[in-house]
């Protein structure tokens, strides 16, 4: 137990870090700094208040905690009964290049899937309403989860480790992906370039325009990394384009009087 605490602790430093690291800067690059010259890029043009942050932060605190526990768990105690392997040698450089590709699409499918059973409305409220609360979301909403939900999606930690032989160093560094993307996904500004939409591949990319509608509507656009599953499900906001369009014109009032979207 002493030796699982203290694991605990180091990991829960090395994640509580990297994560308000990339999330502090990313506000104070866009809600500080470049607050002026983004505000064009301002996808909902209101900013949050005080209390949003706080509560972000708040709660992104102890999902940290979660996401701690469910990596100790997996990388120490289950790992014997586990896909984990240690010898770099054992498997190509090729394929421990394809462990990312095969994170990444298994993530992205778990993710549509978990995230739209949560807004069921037996669970919306009890696991997942939490979240929700910042419908203008922070880059510090990108952990803002009711405990129970950041066990659901801790639980992608032991998913992976019991599929394919995967090393443990391409775990830690694809969550270190996954960390930053989704700050961008919960930025509150949207960074890609105009059309970046319609190129035929970046059709299926997640936005953070996309992924902020999610928010202020608490409909449609269920993806994590893209948007295969929205497209495939039919659940891809009808205005989806439009705002993204709006978003990322060079006038600022483009979008700013965007008509409320049915729901």
């Amino acid at each position: 137990m002493e030796n699982f605490v203290e694991k605990w602790l180091f990991a829960y430093w090395q994640i509580g870090k990297r994560y308000f690291l990339l999330a502090t800067l990313a506000y104070l690059l866009f809600y500080v700094i470049f607050k002026s010259p983004m505000l064009a890029r301002k996808i909902q043009q209101k900013f949050p208040q005080n209390g949003d942050y706080y509560r972000d932060i708040f709660y992104s605190i102890i999902s940290i905690g979660i996401f701690a526990a469910s990596s100790v768990w997996t990388l120490y105690i289950i790992r014997p009964y586990t896909n984990l392997y240690s010898d770099f040698n054992e498997y190509s450089k090729g394929y421990y290049a394809f462990t990312y590709v095969w994170m990444f699409f298994l993530h992205d499918a778990y993710f549509y899937w978990a995230h739209r059973l949560m807004h069921h409305p037996k669970l919306f409220r009890l696991v997942h309403l939490t979240h929700h609360k910042s419908n203008n979301p922070t880059p510090w909403t990108a952990y803002a989860f009711h405990p129970l939900e950041a066990v659901v999606e801790s639980a992608i930690v032991p998913i992976f480790a019991f599929t394919i032989p995967i090393h443990p160093s391409a775990i830690i560094f694809y969550m270190l992906f996954q960390i930053a993307y989704n700050v961008y996904g919960h930025l509150g500004f949207e960074i890609y370039p105009a059309n970046f939409h319609k190129h035929w591949f970046g059709k299926w990319v997640n936005t953070s325009v996309a992924h902020n509608m999610h928010h202020k509507y608490s409909v449609k656009n269920y993806g994590l990394w893209t948007t295969i599953w929205d497209r495939l499900f039919g659940t891809m906001h009808a205005q989806y384009d439009e705002l993204y369009k709006k978003t990322t014109s060079a006038e600022p009032e483009n979008h700013r009087n965007l008509k409320e979207i049915a729901v």
